[in-house]
């Protein structure tokens, strides 16, 4: 990352750590620092020193389940360094636990003071973004108390409370007031001539409603054994490709990470969950659209995720009695959040449904789990909520009375509420934006597979052969609208949106390999589609271009308008497979793990547009989570797609 922010997640919970494993507590740029719980920082800083000064970086942090860096004092080539710290950390479940290992380089008895500043501010991680907002907190009260091992922070707000708990063995010297609401925790190690001491530190973060009896992990060895026992179950049973190894190595990083990225959720009769969160670091919580189309990547190998978001989803689908106007009967949520602010209603994210397509994705998975593993249990269970969300796309979100699911701009939310969820995402060529209502392209073929996957619910499972036909003609309806109104005939392509008057928004977006994936194009259209993503002006070398270049609207530091985003181009070679473009599809396929491969296998959320050559390597987007469930499950979506080719 950029500002050299090092990633621990597990689960609900992420530390950000500099290159020498300290937390600082500053607030905006691309990424937070910090220990965070469920969008709250229950450590913002940890810093270490040694006889009072920052020790030198000898070998800074490195990514990984837990982190390792050495530390030492100033010194010289005459006069080397007296001692060497050895820092090991790792996250667990609500906690965070760091070994210190300092070891004598002197052939005679040393002593030395050993100090860590500790603070938790609590801040929201709405606070820490770099639009620099700030949000009144009234009653706020922060206290600390000094405890016979190490000291506990606590924060209240009305009925809001949390704390963090830190301790040690051995327990400090000493902890000291800083002038800051900062805490020193001071050792004074005596050292034998080459000697080595060892202390151990333990965090346990208690959110505001966390009910649970928490364990801090005994030292990071433990987390690392536990993480590996995770991954190892995520794995089990999914055969890798034995004739492309990139491709296994990126589907194994993939599924490593999806193992720490499963977030704890609540199913619809209460039922404890684990579903994919979005990403780390901003978005370590349940997304629908994120959750089901990770599902929808790992199904053919891995169908728990799938049934779990699915339940979760369920047990958050709006009923029309939600405060927000977006929050309508049958919509699949967008966004749920558990801090401070959206406790309170200060964002408008605690349930957040300015979603247009994850109401239909989640028909599409639903249909999918059925199709692929034969279980009908979730469909007959969920026949009420799947029946809604149809509801839903036939009433509110606008197929009847407009033909097409239709979004408008939500004042205080989203501008845009398709994939591209940018504010310019959604653009005409020339780069202008759209005004009012906005029919998106790819929301389109969503609804039309969805509209017949359930139908095929509909009649296999439900025995309800009136509805099921009801929705086949409803999508047979959508498909003849679809292609008479978003095919821009000078170009052979679709349009990316249409606007409220029905007029296309004509930026050449790669939007339009969603539609192959969806099935929604006739073969001939889709075959000309499929063919025109491949050109240079779309395709940089490293994937498809979320808009091609030579276009005004085009910008490859901009995030919706010409970066390249590794799950958008997977639903692509999807795409490009259904309509038997086969080439085109290991192309787009051998390019990403091409990406994947310079970066550690690991794909990352989004890459700058920029050509494959003359750079050799991908040049990064700036602002992209350092893990992303849809980019870690994106290997498995290109193996479906064209195999071990």
């Amino acid at each position: 990352m950029t500002d050299r922010h090092h990633l621990l997640v597990h689960g609900a919970t992420f530390a950000a750590v500099g290159d020498r494993g300290d937390i600082s507590g500053v607030r905006g740029g691309s990424s937070p620092d910090g220990l965070f719980v469920r969008d709250a920082r229950h450590l913002s800083r940890w810093q270490l020193t040694l006889d009072g000064a920052v020790p030198e970086v000898l070998t800074p942090v490195t990514d990984g389940d837990e982190t390792r860096c050495v530390l030492v004092p100033r010194g010289g080539r005459q006069e080397p360094p007296a001692y060497t710290l050895f820092r090991e950390q790792a996250v667990g479940d609500s906690s965070f636990v760091e070994s210190l290992k300092v070891t004598s380089n002197r052939p005679v008895p040393t002593t030395l003071r050993l100090a860590l500043t500790v603070d938790a501010d609590f801040a929201d991680q709405f606070e820490l973004r770099s639009d620099h907002r700030t949000y009144a907190k009234p009653g706020a009260l922060r206290s600390r108390e000094v405890l016979a091992d190490g000291i506990e922070f606590t924060y209240r707000r009305a009925e809001w409370r949390s704390c963090t708990t830190i301790t040690a063995d051995p327990a400090p010297d000493a902890v000291e007031e800083t002038g800051t609401g900062a805490r020193r925790l001071v050792w004074t190690l005596d050292l034998a001539p080459h000697g080595t001491t060892e202390l151990l530190l333990r965090v346990i973060a208690r959110p505001h409603g966390e009910r649970r009896a928490l364990r801090v992990p005994r030292d990071p060895a433990a987390v690392q054994e536990h993480l590996l026992a995770e991954e190892a179950r995520f794995m089990e049973g999914v055969a890798f490709p034995t004739g492309w190894p990139e491709l296994a190595a990126a589907c194994a990083r993939g599924l490593a990470d999806l193992a720490a990225l499963q977030v704890p959720a609540t199913g619809p009769d209460g039922e404890d969950l684990r579903v994919p969160a979005a990403g780390a670091p901003w978005f370590l919580t349940l997304f629908g659209r994120d959750a089901l189309l990770t599902s929808l990547f790992l199904l053919p190998y891995h169908p728990r995720p799938a049934a779990a978001t699915l339940l979760a989803l369920a047990a958050t689908q709006a009923t029309g009695s939600g405060r927000s106007p977006v929050a309508q009967p049958g919509k699949i949520v967008h966004e749920v959040r558990h801090g401070e602010l959206a406790h309170f209603g200060q964002v408008p994210f605690g349930r957040y449904y300015g979603s247009v397509d994850a109401t239909p994705l989640f028909l599409i998975l639903l249909g999918a789990y059925v199709e692929r593993t034969g279980d009908t249990e979730p469909a007959r269970r969920l026949e009420p909520h799947a029946r809604a969300a149809v509801g839903w796309m036939l009433d509110h979100g606008g197929l009847t009375s407009r033909g097409y699911l239709v979004y408008r701009a939500d004042e205080g939310g989203l501008a845009n509420q398709n994939w591209k969820d940018s504010p310019g995402a959604i653009c005409c060529a020339d780069g202008t934006r759209p005004t009012g209502a906005v029919m998106a392209a790819g929301a389109q073929g969503y609804a039309y597979d969805a509209l017949r996957r359930t139908a095929g619910v509909a009649r296999t499972v439900w025995g309800d052969e009136t509805y099921a036909a009801l929705l086949e003609q409803a999508a047979a309806d959508l498909r003849d609208r679809f292609q008479r109104d978003f095919w821009m005939r000078e170009q052979c392509f679709p349009a990316l949106a249409l606007d409220g008057q029905g007029r296309q928004i004509d930026a050449l977006a790669s939007d339009a390999g969603h539609l192959l994936w969806s099935g929604l194009l006739d073969k001939e259209y889709g075959e000309v589609v499929g063919r025109r993503l491949l050109e240079p002006d779309f395709f940089s070398g490293w994937g498809v271009r979320t808009v091609a270049s030579g276009q005004a609207a085009y910008h490859p530091l901009s995030c919706h308008r010409g970066s390249v985003w590794p799950h958008d181009n997977a639903l692509i070679a999807l795409g490009l497979a259904r309509y038997g473009l086969h080439d085109e599809a290991r192309t787009v396929a051998h390019a990403l793990i091409d990406a994947a491969t310079v970066g550690g296998h690991r794909l990352p959320e989004v890459l700058a547009g920029y050509e494959r050559v003359p750079h050799g390597a991908p040049v990064p987007y700036p602002h992209a989570c350092g893990r992303g469930a849809r980019s870690a499950a994106a290997p498995l979506a290109l193996l479906t797609a064209v195999g071990g080719a």
